[in-house]
Order: C-alpha cells, then structure tokens, then sequence
C-alpha cells in the first residue's frame, strides 16, 4: 500500500520545523504497526529559489519507507507513506493534516507489493479492475 498526499494551504512555521518532521518520522510507523529500523534522517534545504527552499526528511521502515518533503514558501508538503502492509490510510492522513494544519490536501492510495500469488488470483484481480474502470467510465473505449 503507497499513500501519496499533496498537502497546501498549512501552517509555514510548521513546515520549517526539522525537529516537527523528525518527530513525525520516529513516532509515525509505530502507530500505523510499522517497524522503523532506522533513525529519521531530515535536512533543511535553502535553494537558490526560495521556493524550492523546505525540509526533507526520510525514514526506512521494515515494511518500506516513509518520506516528507516540505516547500513552505509555495504553502505546499508531499509526503509518501509506502508499505508492503496494508496500514490505517485515513489515521496517516489525519495525522499529516494535524502535523502541518493542512487546510486542503490531495492523496492517493496505490496497491504495491507482491504482484500476486498465483495467476488464478492475478486473472482475477485484472477482471476487478476492468470492471471498477468500466463502471467508472461508461464511453471509455475497450483497450
């Protein structure tokens, strides 16, 4: 499972704050029943265009990896929470959005992982998806 999320229109103070990112990074993967086998490693960036300046931060989890990049003069953070377990997405969400008082925020949740365990479950999958795409799209044309 990768959950992707494009936050704006937060707080900037908080969007500075290396020990805020660091934090999050160390408490974050116990509480979704991730194991972190790293410490948290964040850099404060100061670009030759300030709006590239922010804070990254990165953190190796046993399932993956968690990462943050923070752009506080565009009003803009991603992050990535990428886990071969499937994990509380809306929980990581609430807590990204109280971490930086995001106001707005886009996500996306991706199945990742072992593709399939045999190809029964692998024909099977492909069949869902076509039809979740098209229930979705009625005129989309038939590839």
């Amino acid at each position: 499972m990768h959950l992707v999320i494009d936050g704006y229109r937060g707080n900037p103070d908080r969007m500075w704050d290396a020990e805020l990112v660091r934090s999050f990074l160390y408490d974050c993967p116990p509480t979704l029943g991730m194991t972190r086998i790293t410490e948290p490693e964040v850099l404060k960036y100061d670009a030759p265009k300030s709006e590239d300046s922010g804070v990254s931060g990165f953190v190796i989890i046993a399932e993956s990896h968690i990462s943050i990049h923070t752009f506080p003069n565009r009003d803009y953070v991603n992050i990535d929470i990428f886990s071969c377990q499937p994990f509380d997405h809306d929980q990581a969400l609430a807590e990204v959005k109280t971490l930086f008082e995001l106001q707005d925020a886009k996500t996306w949740l991706l199945d990742r992982g072992l593709e399939w365990l045999d190809s029964d479950q692998g024909r099977n999958e492909v069949k869902e998806q076509r039809t979740a795409l098209d229930a979705n799209s009625p005129d989309r044309p038939r590839v």
